[in-house]
Protein backbone atom coordinates (compact mmCIF):
# COMPACT_ATOMS: atom_id res chain seq x y z
CA UNK A 1 0.00 0.00 0.00
CA UNK A 2 2.07 2.49 1.09
CA UNK A 3 5.31 1.84 -1.56
CA UNK A 4 3.50 4.07 -3.84
CA UNK A 5 3.46 7.49 -1.99
CA UNK A 6 6.09 9.67 -3.41
CA UNK A 7 8.86 11.37 -0.82
CA UNK A 8 7.47 15.31 -0.03
CA UNK A 9 10.30 18.04 0.26
CA UNK A 10 11.00 19.07 3.34
CA UNK A 11 8.42 21.90 5.22
CA UNK A 12 10.65 24.98 4.28
CA UNK A 13 11.23 25.82 7.72
CA UNK A 14 11.58 22.96 9.50
CA UNK A 15 14.58 22.28 6.66
CA UNK A 16 15.87 24.98 7.21
CA UNK A 17 16.04 24.70 10.91
CA UNK A 18 17.76 21.02 10.19
CA UNK A 19 20.39 22.88 7.96
CA UNK A 20 21.46 25.27 10.62
CA UNK A 21 21.68 22.39 13.56
CA UNK A 22 23.97 21.11 10.47
CA UNK A 23 25.86 24.03 10.48
CA UNK A 24 29.47 24.01 12.05
CA UNK A 25 30.14 27.93 11.82
CA UNK A 26 30.26 29.39 15.54
CA UNK A 27 28.68 32.84 14.00
CA UNK A 28 25.54 31.20 12.34
CA UNK A 29 22.61 33.14 13.19
CA UNK A 30 19.30 31.12 13.05
CA UNK A 31 16.17 33.87 12.33
CA UNK A 32 13.99 30.72 10.79
CA UNK A 33 11.93 29.36 13.08
CA UNK A 34 9.19 31.63 15.13
CA UNK A 35 9.66 31.02 18.49
CA UNK A 36 10.76 34.26 20.99
CA UNK A 37 14.26 33.81 22.36
CA UNK A 38 16.32 35.51 24.81
CA UNK A 39 19.86 37.05 24.58
CA UNK A 40 21.10 33.53 25.14
CA UNK A 41 19.34 32.03 21.98
CA UNK A 42 16.90 30.25 24.65
CA UNK A 43 13.08 30.27 24.45
CA UNK A 44 12.38 30.39 28.48
CA UNK A 45 9.63 28.95 30.43
CA UNK A 46 8.20 32.25 31.65
CA UNK A 47 8.42 32.59 35.67
CA UNK A 48 4.19 32.70 36.29
CA UNK A 49 3.91 29.40 33.72
CA UNK A 50 6.67 28.13 36.03
CA UNK A 51 4.74 29.03 39.16
CA UNK A 52 1.41 27.96 37.31
CA UNK A 53 3.12 24.58 36.73
CA UNK A 54 3.97 24.29 40.58
CA UNK A 55 0.07 25.69 41.64
CA UNK A 56 -0.99 22.82 38.97
CA UNK A 57 0.94 19.99 40.53
CA UNK A 58 -0.19 20.08 44.19
CA UNK A 59 -4.01 20.54 43.52
CA UNK A 60 -4.67 18.25 40.38
CA UNK A 61 -5.74 15.06 41.39
CA UNK A 62 -6.39 12.78 38.86
CA UNK A 63 -5.52 12.57 34.51
CA UNK A 64 -9.18 11.60 33.71
CA UNK A 65 -10.34 13.06 30.50
CA UNK A 66 -11.67 17.02 30.94
CA UNK A 67 -15.12 18.04 29.30
CA UNK A 68 -15.11 17.88 25.61
CA UNK A 69 -15.11 21.99 25.18
CA UNK A 70 -11.95 21.71 27.81
CA UNK A 71 -10.98 23.90 30.91
CA UNK A 72 -13.65 26.11 31.47
CA UNK A 73 -11.43 28.74 33.23
CA UNK A 74 -9.13 28.89 30.12
CA UNK A 75 -11.75 29.81 27.98
CA UNK A 76 -12.90 32.09 30.26
CA UNK A 77 -10.21 33.82 30.49
CA UNK A 78 -9.11 33.58 27.08
CA UNK A 79 -12.27 35.47 25.78
CA UNK A 80 -12.16 37.61 28.53
CA UNK A 81 -7.99 38.49 27.35
CA UNK A 82 -8.73 39.31 23.60
CA UNK A 83 -12.50 40.58 23.92
CA UNK A 84 -12.19 42.37 27.20
CA UNK A 85 -14.68 42.74 30.25
CA UNK A 86 -17.66 44.01 28.70
CA UNK A 87 -17.86 42.96 25.40
CA UNK A 88 -17.40 39.44 26.69
CA UNK A 89 -20.49 39.80 28.98
CA UNK A 90 -22.41 41.47 26.39
CA UNK A 91 -22.13 38.48 23.92
CA UNK A 92 -21.66 36.16 26.56
CA UNK A 93 -24.61 34.43 25.19
CA UNK A 94 -23.45 34.23 21.43
CA UNK A 95 -19.90 32.74 21.67
CA UNK A 96 -19.55 29.08 20.91
CA UNK A 97 -15.84 27.99 21.92
CA UNK A 98 -13.85 25.09 22.54
CA UNK A 99 -9.71 24.92 23.88
CA UNK A 100 -7.85 23.10 21.25
CA UNK A 101 -4.37 21.95 20.09
CA UNK A 102 -3.28 25.15 19.66
CA UNK A 103 -3.40 27.82 17.01
CA UNK A 104 -3.14 25.35 14.59
CA UNK A 105 -5.91 22.90 16.23
CA UNK A 106 -8.04 26.49 16.69
CA UNK A 107 -8.01 27.42 12.85
CA UNK A 108 -8.33 23.60 11.79
CA UNK A 109 -12.07 23.24 13.66
CA UNK A 110 -13.20 26.46 12.44
CA UNK A 111 -11.88 25.43 8.94
CA UNK A 112 -14.40 22.57 9.04
CA UNK A 113 -17.19 24.40 10.55
CA UNK A 114 -17.25 26.35 7.79
CA UNK A 115 -17.27 23.74 5.76
CA UNK A 116 -20.21 22.38 7.37
CA UNK A 117 -22.46 25.54 7.39
CA UNK A 118 -21.21 26.31 3.60
CA UNK A 119 -19.62 23.89 1.61
CA UNK A 120 -18.85 25.83 -1.09
CA UNK A 121 -17.35 28.63 1.02
CA UNK A 122 -14.46 30.63 -0.26
CA UNK A 123 -11.63 31.72 2.10
CA UNK A 124 -9.49 34.80 1.35
CA UNK A 125 -6.30 34.81 2.77
CA UNK A 126 -3.62 37.81 2.77
CA UNK A 127 -1.23 38.18 0.43
CA UNK A 128 0.75 37.04 1.72
CA UNK A 129 0.14 34.99 4.91
CA UNK A 130 1.30 32.63 7.01
CA UNK A 131 2.45 29.48 4.97
CA UNK A 132 0.75 26.89 7.17
CA UNK A 133 -2.76 28.77 6.84
CA UNK A 134 -3.33 27.48 3.12
CA UNK A 135 -2.89 23.37 4.13
CA UNK A 136 -4.86 24.01 7.65
CA UNK A 137 -8.01 25.80 5.48
CA UNK A 138 -7.79 24.06 2.33
CA UNK A 139 -7.35 20.26 3.81
CA UNK A 140 -10.69 20.99 5.19
CA UNK A 141 -12.18 21.30 1.40
CA UNK A 142 -12.74 25.23 1.21
CA UNK A 143 -12.04 27.39 -1.31
CA UNK A 144 -8.59 29.77 -1.16
CA UNK A 145 -8.63 32.88 -2.41
CA UNK A 146 -6.08 36.19 -1.45
CA UNK A 147 -6.18 39.62 -1.55
CA UNK A 148 -3.69 42.18 -1.96
CA UNK A 149 -1.98 42.95 1.69
CA UNK A 150 2.17 44.02 1.46
CA UNK A 151 3.11 46.09 -1.04
CA UNK A 152 7.72 44.60 -1.10
CA UNK A 153 8.81 47.52 -3.20
CA UNK A 154 7.21 49.99 -0.40
CA UNK A 155 8.28 47.83 2.38
CA UNK A 156 4.31 48.65 3.68
CA UNK A 157 0.76 47.61 3.58
CA UNK A 158 -0.94 47.89 -0.03
CA UNK A 159 -4.31 48.93 1.89
CA UNK A 160 -5.74 50.16 -1.39
CA UNK A 161 -5.01 47.26 -2.82
CA UNK A 162 -6.44 45.35 0.12
CA UNK A 163 -9.66 47.31 -0.56
CA UNK A 164 -10.23 46.68 -4.23
CA UNK A 165 -9.55 43.03 -3.23
CA UNK A 166 -12.66 42.79 -0.27
CA UNK A 167 -14.68 44.59 -3.20
CA UNK A 168 -14.18 41.38 -5.12
CA UNK A 169 -15.66 38.72 -1.94
CA UNK A 170 -19.16 37.33 -2.04
CA UNK A 171 -21.69 37.00 0.16
CA UNK A 172 -21.03 34.60 2.69
CA UNK A 173 -17.35 34.23 2.07
CA UNK A 174 -15.00 34.38 5.11
CA UNK A 175 -12.44 36.45 5.14
CA UNK A 176 -9.13 35.66 7.60
CA UNK A 177 -7.37 38.72 8.81
CA UNK A 178 -4.30 38.87 10.95
CA UNK A 179 -5.36 40.24 14.62
CA UNK A 180 -2.16 41.92 14.84
CA UNK A 181 1.88 41.21 14.44
CA UNK A 182 1.14 40.00 10.64
CA UNK A 183 2.85 36.74 9.71
CA UNK A 184 5.30 37.33 7.93
CA UNK A 185 5.60 40.92 7.66
CA UNK A 186 4.94 42.46 10.58
CA UNK A 187 2.67 45.02 8.93
CA UNK A 188 -0.37 45.75 10.69
CA UNK A 189 -3.40 47.87 9.71
CA UNK A 190 -4.02 50.76 11.86
CA UNK A 191 -7.44 51.34 14.06
CA UNK A 192 -8.44 53.80 10.93
CA UNK A 193 -7.83 50.89 8.08
CA UNK A 194 -9.64 48.61 10.64
CA UNK A 195 -12.42 50.97 10.60
CA UNK A 196 -12.66 50.77 6.91
CA UNK A 197 -12.54 46.64 7.13
CA UNK A 198 -15.32 47.17 9.21
CA UNK A 199 -17.34 49.08 6.86
CA UNK A 200 -16.40 46.83 3.79
CA UNK A 201 -17.56 43.84 6.34
CA UNK A 202 -20.52 45.41 6.92
CA UNK A 203 -20.91 46.43 2.79
CA UNK A 204 -20.19 43.09 1.60
CA UNK A 205 -21.50 40.65 4.41
CA UNK A 206 -18.37 38.43 4.76
CA UNK A 207 -17.45 36.96 7.65
CA UNK A 208 -14.23 37.89 9.68
CA UNK A 209 -12.02 35.10 10.82
CA UNK A 210 -9.42 36.24 12.76
CA UNK A 211 -6.11 34.26 13.50
CA UNK A 212 -4.60 36.12 16.82
CA UNK A 213 -1.60 34.29 17.23
CA UNK A 214 0.67 37.36 18.74
CA UNK A 215 -1.58 39.31 20.95
CA UNK A 216 1.30 41.43 23.64
CA UNK A 217 3.76 41.51 20.95
CA UNK A 218 2.42 44.33 19.07
CA UNK A 219 1.76 47.53 20.94
CA UNK A 220 0.35 46.32 24.12
CA UNK A 221 -2.22 43.36 25.26
CA UNK A 222 -5.15 45.80 25.15
CA UNK A 223 -3.90 47.72 22.01
CA UNK A 224 -3.46 44.60 19.83
CA UNK A 225 -7.20 43.52 19.93
CA UNK A 226 -8.67 46.88 18.66
CA UNK A 227 -9.52 45.21 14.95
CA UNK A 228 -11.07 41.78 16.62
CA UNK A 229 -13.62 43.73 19.02
CA UNK A 230 -14.46 46.32 16.67
CA UNK A 231 -15.55 43.54 14.40
CA UNK A 232 -17.19 41.51 17.20
CA UNK A 233 -19.14 44.71 18.61
CA UNK A 234 -20.43 45.16 15.22
CA UNK A 235 -21.21 42.05 13.24
CA UNK A 236 -23.44 39.46 13.72
CA UNK A 237 -20.32 36.42 12.71
CA UNK A 238 -16.79 36.77 14.03
CA UNK A 239 -14.41 33.53 14.21
CA UNK A 240 -11.58 33.85 16.16
CA UNK A 241 -8.82 31.56 16.32
CA UNK A 242 -6.16 32.24 19.17
CA UNK A 243 -2.73 30.48 20.36
CA UNK A 244 -0.63 30.87 23.65
CA UNK A 245 2.29 29.61 21.87
CA UNK A 246 4.01 32.78 22.11
CA UNK A 247 2.74 34.97 24.87
CA UNK A 248 2.71 32.33 27.65
CA UNK A 249 5.84 30.69 25.60
CA UNK A 250 3.78 27.36 25.66
CA UNK A 251 4.65 25.84 22.22
CA UNK A 252 5.04 22.36 22.99
CA UNK A 253 1.95 22.47 25.12
CA UNK A 254 -0.30 23.11 21.79
CA UNK A 255 -2.73 25.33 23.64
CA UNK A 256 -5.47 27.68 21.00
CA UNK A 257 -8.87 28.73 21.17
CA UNK A 258 -11.32 28.25 18.63
CA UNK A 259 -14.11 31.00 19.07
CA UNK A 260 -17.55 31.63 17.06
CA UNK A 261 -19.59 35.01 17.80
CA UNK A 262 -22.66 33.74 15.96
CA UNK A 263 -26.28 36.10 16.14
CA UNK A 264 -28.08 34.66 18.90
CA UNK A 265 -28.00 32.15 21.30
CA UNK A 266 -29.89 29.41 19.96
CA UNK A 267 -27.14 29.65 16.82
CA UNK A 268 -24.89 29.18 19.64
CA UNK A 269 -26.16 26.56 21.25
CA UNK A 270 -26.21 24.69 17.81
CA UNK A 271 -22.77 25.65 17.03
CA UNK A 272 -21.57 24.76 20.29
CA UNK A 273 -22.46 21.08 19.43
CA UNK A 274 -21.08 21.46 15.90
CA UNK A 275 -17.33 22.44 17.30
CA UNK A 276 -17.35 19.81 19.58
CA UNK A 277 -18.57 16.89 17.62
CA UNK A 278 -15.51 17.95 14.81
CA UNK A 279 -13.31 17.93 17.72
CA UNK A 280 -14.26 14.72 18.38
CA UNK A 281 -13.59 13.32 15.04
CA UNK A 282 -10.29 14.56 15.05
CA UNK A 283 -8.67 14.51 18.70
CA UNK A 284 -11.55 13.35 20.72
CA UNK A 285 -10.54 15.34 23.84
CA UNK A 286 -8.12 18.18 24.38
CA UNK A 287 -5.18 17.85 25.89
CA UNK A 288 -5.29 19.85 29.73
CA UNK A 289 -1.98 20.87 30.83
CA UNK A 290 -1.71 24.05 29.12
CA UNK A 291 -4.82 25.15 29.32
CA UNK A 292 -4.55 24.37 32.86
CA UNK A 293 -1.71 26.49 33.55
CA UNK A 294 -3.17 29.70 31.42
CA UNK A 295 -6.67 29.46 33.84
CA UNK A 296 -4.15 29.57 36.45
CA UNK A 297 -2.24 32.72 35.29
CA UNK A 298 -5.79 34.18 34.19
CA UNK A 299 -7.28 34.00 36.99
CA UNK A 300 -5.05 34.57 39.68
CA UNK A 301 -4.85 38.86 39.82
CA UNK A 302 -1.03 39.07 41.04
CA UNK A 303 0.30 36.38 38.59
CA UNK A 304 -1.95 37.74 35.57
CA UNK A 305 -0.40 41.28 36.86
CA UNK A 306 3.56 39.87 36.53
CA UNK A 307 2.35 37.66 33.18
CA UNK A 308 1.59 41.18 31.49
CA UNK A 309 4.80 42.58 32.52
CA UNK A 310 6.67 39.49 31.14
CA UNK A 311 4.79 40.06 28.05
CA UNK A 312 5.90 43.70 28.26
CA UNK A 313 9.38 42.61 28.56
CA UNK A 314 9.53 40.39 25.82
CA UNK A 315 7.36 43.12 23.32
CA UNK A 316 9.84 46.15 24.39
CA UNK A 317 12.92 43.45 23.94
CA UNK A 318 11.47 42.60 20.40
CA UNK A 319 11.45 46.47 19.83
CA UNK A 320 14.75 47.40 20.75
CA UNK A 321 16.13 45.15 18.25
CA UNK A 322 14.43 46.37 15.43
CA UNK A 323 16.20 49.72 16.37
CA UNK A 324 19.13 47.89 16.82
CA UNK A 325 19.13 46.57 13.13
CA UNK A 326 17.95 49.15 11.78
CA UNK A 327 20.38 51.62 13.20
CA UNK A 328 23.16 48.96 12.68
CA UNK A 329 22.50 48.96 8.93
CA UNK A 330 22.56 52.61 8.50
CA UNK A 331 25.97 52.48 10.74
CA UNK A 332 26.90 50.16 8.09
CA UNK A 333 26.55 52.42 5.21
CA UNK A 334 23.63 50.40 3.32
CA UNK A 335 21.98 53.34 1.13
CA UNK A 336 18.29 51.50 1.44
CA UNK A 337 16.12 52.42 4.12
CA UNK A 338 15.39 50.14 6.61
CA UNK A 339 13.71 52.51 8.72
CA UNK A 340 10.63 50.15 8.03
CA UNK A 341 11.62 47.84 10.46
CA UNK A 342 10.87 49.88 13.29
CA UNK A 343 7.62 50.28 12.40
CA UNK A 344 6.33 46.86 12.24
CA UNK A 345 5.14 44.83 14.70
CA UNK A 346 5.93 41.52 16.58
CA UNK A 347 8.29 39.20 16.01
CA UNK A 348 8.37 38.90 12.25
CA UNK A 349 9.91 41.27 9.82
CA UNK A 350 10.13 41.76 5.85
CA UNK A 351 13.30 42.48 4.93
CA UNK A 352 12.20 43.02 1.40
CA UNK A 353 15.51 41.61 -0.02
CA UNK A 354 15.54 39.51 -3.19
CA UNK A 355 15.56 35.56 -2.47
CA UNK A 356 19.37 35.74 -4.61
CA UNK A 357 20.71 37.79 -1.30
CA UNK A 358 19.01 35.31 1.45
CA UNK A 359 20.56 32.76 0.14
CA UNK A 360 23.87 34.22 0.24
CA UNK A 361 24.11 35.28 3.39
CA UNK A 362 23.01 31.48 4.15
CA UNK A 363 25.85 30.53 2.11
CA UNK A 364 28.38 32.74 2.46
CA UNK A 365 27.77 33.87 6.39
CA UNK A 366 25.68 31.10 7.64
CA UNK A 367 22.65 33.22 8.74
CA UNK A 368 19.48 31.62 8.06
CA UNK A 369 16.00 32.68 7.24
CA UNK A 370 13.43 32.37 4.87
CA UNK A 371 14.09 33.34 1.00
CA UNK A 372 10.58 35.39 1.31
CA UNK A 373 13.12 37.47 3.54
CA UNK A 374 10.81 37.37 6.61
CA UNK A 375 13.17 37.55 9.74
CA UNK A 376 12.69 36.23 13.36
CA UNK A 377 13.83 39.50 15.09
CA UNK A 378 13.42 37.67 18.76
CA UNK A 379 16.88 35.51 16.58
CA UNK A 380 18.48 39.08 17.08
CA UNK A 381 20.68 39.34 19.81
CA UNK A 382 22.84 42.18 20.88
CA UNK A 383 26.04 40.09 20.18
CA UNK A 384 25.12 39.31 16.18
CA UNK A 385 23.64 42.08 15.32
CA UNK A 386 26.82 43.82 14.07
CA UNK A 387 27.64 40.76 12.35
CA UNK A 388 24.11 40.44 10.22
CA UNK A 389 24.00 43.94 9.96
CA UNK A 390 27.86 43.70 8.14
CA UNK A 391 26.45 40.58 6.42
CA UNK A 392 23.16 41.93 5.13
CA UNK A 393 25.23 44.77 4.03
CA UNK A 394 27.55 42.77 2.24
CA UNK A 395 24.57 41.23 -0.17
CA UNK A 396 22.78 44.67 -1.04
Amino acid sequence: MFDVLPTLPADPILGLSAAFRADTNPAKIDLGVGVYKDEAGRTPILNTVAKAQHILLEKEDSKVYISPQGVQGFIDGMLQLILGDELTGAKRDHIAAVQAPGGCGSLRVIAELMKRAKEDATVWVSNPTWANHVPLIGNAGLNIESYAYFDKANAGIDFEGMKASLQQVKKGDIVLLHGCCHNPTGADLTNAQWDEVLKLAQEKQFTPFVDIAYQGFGDGLVEDVYGVRLLVENLPEVAIAASCSKNFGLYRERVGLAAIVTNSPDAKQAVQTQIQAIARGIYSMPPSYGGALVDIILNDTDLKTQWQNEVADMRDRMQSLRDLLASKLKEKGVSKDFSFITQQKGMFSFLCIEPEQVLQLRHDHSIYFVESSRVNIAGISLKNADHLASAIASVL
